[in-house]
This record gives structure tokens, sequence and C-alpha cells, in this order.
């Protein structure tokens, strides 16, 4: 076993994934299931049609106390988490002075706390941020203790109702702390596929039960990352570190519903004087979908070009959408060239395939609004 190979940290499903015969790789510092035995392609059609379970305990889940967090926090995000009611969620951006995006989270109303979840590679930077920012005006507990796995898919209420009934009620971006089996959990409607489904955060020691009573639903197969990012990616989502990262802002990275009303009038988050002047003036350049024609995919780094063969941007995000049935992409090109339907030319290992920029999300998403 190599150096990193032992460096790598694992979660409390790591013995379930290797029994299952997952393929795992390194991700953001943990040993993480790429795919199982039923592979990528069959994953992601499963959970499109019935139900798939993702292990994201590797997610750093945060806890914010004090006398008044959401105000403390929106010196941070542009959303309006004041106005963050009770047993509600909402995802934001933490931004830095350049109005870059340092990461993006969930954050949860839980009534006498707020509930963050952040991404895996930045929660130690994230954790450390908070600290320093919000010293002397709210505590910031990174919650070691806990596991966090997603259950996707048209089919997932009908599965969760099973072992909790009052989460077939919940709507999209909403909380509640239920018990599962007798152990407590956090339960979430939301998730990372486009599909309905929720967000399950547990103790540590519960987890290996909770997952493998979800397993045993006929309903239910494991899904590992692969199919985890071809979901996302038809589904329109970002990706932290490909899509969105501290060189584009929320107006460039087409995130401009995630900058509320009251916020972008009172500014008071990082960055506002950029993101304000960009809101009014326009953005040099735009987070685009982009449909390749024909069945190659595009990947992350691939030139975008415009009709007169000029360099108008990259991919970020690219592969082939079992769903869409097509290769779908996201990167950036410049604002002349970034309205649906525009001609474009990729790249593709020194050879030129015609594209067009295209309406994102490539598959309807299918939350669940009541």
């Amino acid at each position: 076993m190599t150096e990193a190979a032992t460096a790598l940290k694992t979660t409390p499903l790591h013995a379930l994934h290797v029994e299952l015969g997952a393929r795992m790789v390194p991700f953001a510092g943990y040993d993480m299931p790429v795919q199982y035995p039923l592979g990528i392609l069959k994953e992601h059609q499963h959970t499109r049609e019935k139900a798939g379970l993702f292990d994201v305990s590797h997610m750093g889940q945060v806890r914010l106390t004090g006398a008044d967090p959401a105000a403390a926090l929106e010196t941070l995000v542009p959303g309006d988490i004041k106005g963050l009611a009770q047993g509600r969620m909402r995802y934001t951006l933490f931004l830095n002075e350049q109005g870059g995006i340092l990461d993006d989270l969930m954050v949860t109303n839980a009534g006498d706390h707020l509930f963050l979840v952040v991404n895996a590679a930045c929660k130690e930077q994230d954790v450390a941020h908070l600290r320093e920012k919000l010293a002397g005006k709210a505590e910031v507990e990174l919650l070691d203790d806990l596991a966090l796995m997603a259950l996707q898919g048209p089919m997932a209420a009908e599965v969760m109702a099973r072992f909790v009934p009052e989460a077939a009620t919940m709507k999209f971006m909403s909380y509640l702390s239920a018990t599962f089996k007798g152990v407590p959990v956090i339960l979430t409607r939301s998730g990372y596929t486009g599909e309905d489904g929720y967000e399950i955060s547990c103790d540590k020691a519960d987890a290996e039960m909770i997952a493998r009573a979800l397993l045993a639903e006929s309903e239910v197969e494991a899904i590992g990352l692969g199919a985890r990012d071809s979901l996302r990616l038809e589904a329109g989502l970002c990706l932290y570190g490909h899509d969105i990262d501290t060189t584009t802002t929320p107006v460039e990275g087409a995130l401009e519903w995630t900058l509320p009303k009251r916020r972008r009038a009172e500014g008071g988050f990082p960055g506002y004087d950029i993101i304000h002047r960009q809101l009014t003036e326009g953005a040099t350049r735009r987070r685009v979908g982009i449909q390749p024609e024909g069945r190659q995919p595009a990947r992350e780094h691939t030139e975008i070009r415009d009709a007169n063969g000029t360099l108008i941007g990259e991919i970020t995000s690219g592969g082939f959408g079992p769903t869409a049935g097509a290769p779908v992409a996201m990167g950036y090109v410049d604002i002349a060239n970034s309205a649906v339907g525009t001609p474009l030319t990729l790249v593709v290992r020194g050879k030129p395939l015609p594209a067009r920029v295209a309406a994102t999300p490539f598959v309807p998403q299918r939350y669940y609004r009541g």
C-alpha cells in the first residue's frame, strides 16, 4: 500500500462499500466508491428510474450557534439567512473580497442553531474561515461524529416513508428531526441529482444500520461518485473547484438567483461592490450549458472557440449524459457568445467538434414542492 493510500480517510460506510464490491478511489482526501458492480451507466439510470443511495459522509457538517448566527453568517455569504424560516434550508456561497467563490454550501435553520453542509475538499478551510471571521459573534462546531447519506430518485419518498412516515409530506428544501428504526436522524429533502430525495444525517455508529436497511428495499441500489457526477451534470448543478471557484463570481457563474433583492440592495457581504457592478453593468463571461453535436463527449479544459475560430472559453465539466442520450457539458464563454443556441466549436483531441449553447438543466428537475 502506498503512503498516499494509507493517508486517506474513510467514512463509516467504508467496510460496506468494500463488501458490496465497490471500486474505491481517492476523493477529497477520502477512500470513496466511484462505482459498484452495477456500473456507472446503470447506477445513473437506476437513480433516475427508482432510488439510489449515496455515501456523502466525507462532506462537512457544521453547527453554528450564538445570539444571532444568521446575521453573523450573512457577513460571509450573499444569501438571505435572516429570512430563512425554521425548518427550511437554502443554497448559498462563501465569497472572498473579489466576489470569488470560496465554497458553495447548504444552510438550514434548525431553530436553536444553523446547520451547514459544506464540500469535503473545503471543510477544514471553511471551518477556519468561519471561526476567524465570526469570532465573538458565533460558535462554530465541525460535527465529526456524524455521517451523511443521500437517498435520491423518484421512488425515494416511497422508500423513506416506510421508515419515517412524516418524510412523505416534507417539501423540497425542508428539514425534519426524526427517528429511523429507533435512532435519531436529521432529514432534509434535498440532493445533488436533480431528482426528488433526501439527505440523511445520523450518528456515525448508526450509519451502517441505516444504509443496510435502505439497501434491503427492492427499489434501492448503492450509487458511486461516477454516477453522482453524471447525474448532477445533467441537472446543471455546479461542482466546486471545477464549475465555480475563487476566480468566478456568482454573476459569472449564472448564480444570480442566490443573490436576493434585500442583499443586492443592502450589501454587507464580501465582494459586494464587484458583484453589484456586474449585476448592473454585466459580466464579461458566463457559465453556460453546452451541447456537443454527435456522440463524443467534451471533457474539462476543452477549448471553446467561436464561429471565427477565436478562443472564447473552456469546458469546466463534461461527459456523456445517459438520460439526455447525448454528450452534455458546462463551461465559460465570453458574454457575446452566451445566448442559448449560439454555435460553438470545441477542440477535442486537436479536432474541431461543433456544439451550441444549451439551456440547463439538460433533463427536467423533479423536486417535490408539495
